[in-house]
């Protein structure tokens, strides 16, 4: 991997709406509100179209975690769903890392986390209406958070309803887990949002 994206535990996520592009946008800022990189999703002109026809739940999507050098971290992706849905996490090479299985209980959300073997490394559980989360290990040891509470320089720069950021503890170390975590972290603000349209 050619940056230190992952290297960070703490990340201000922007979200930069583009109406006439139906598509979703991020930007990615450190906690001395320095712009490290950023989320986007690309859509086809049929995949526009059928944003205006179908649920967006329902649809395909796929996303992609660059640093600010245009470098691909990671990429986020989820096929047709009906029902309940796997969105899978590949590293930068389109190597397999991880996957994401949703549920969602009246504002009351989970993310379950696997790594590439399926076992489960992490859970994300809160409050939508709240936006305030918890993201715990496996063994429900509390290991990060996702919320819209501002601190010292970043409550400066950061005012916004749509702006949040991701807190993983000092000591969480593994690396192919911090980037299916922070990856589901990152992205949790669209796909909430698709889901509760």
């Amino acid at each position: 991997m050619s940056s230190n994206f992952f290297e960070s535990n703490s990340y201000f996520i922007d979200e930069k709406v583009n109406y006439f592009k139906f598509e979703n946008a991020y930007k990615v800022f450190n906690n001395k509100g320095n712009e490290i990189g950023s989320v986007t999703q690309k859509l086809s002109l049929g995949q526009k179209a059928l944003r205006l026809l179908l649920n967006k739940n329902m649809l395909p999507f796929q996303l992609a975690i660059k640093d600010k050098s245009g470098n691909l971290q990671t990429t986020i992706s989820r096929g047709w769903t009906f029902f309940m849905s796997t969105i899978l996490i590949d590293d930068s090479k389109g190597n397999n890392i991880g996957s994401i299985k949703q549920k969602f209980k009246l504002f009351k959300p989970t993310f379950k986390i696997y790594n590439k073997s399926k076992q489960l490394v992490a859970v994300i559980t809160g409050d939508w209406k709240a936006w305030n989360f918890k993201i715990n290990d496996a063994s429900k040891k509390q290991i990060g958070t996702i919320n819209k509470k501002w601190n010292g320089a970043m409550k400066e720069i950061f005012t916004s309803a749509d702006k949040y950021n991701v807190d993983l503890i000092p000591g969480y170390t593994n690396v192919s887990n911090k980037m299916a975590i922070l990856s589901s972290a990152i992205t949790i603000d669209m796909i909430l949002k698709e889901n509760n349209k």
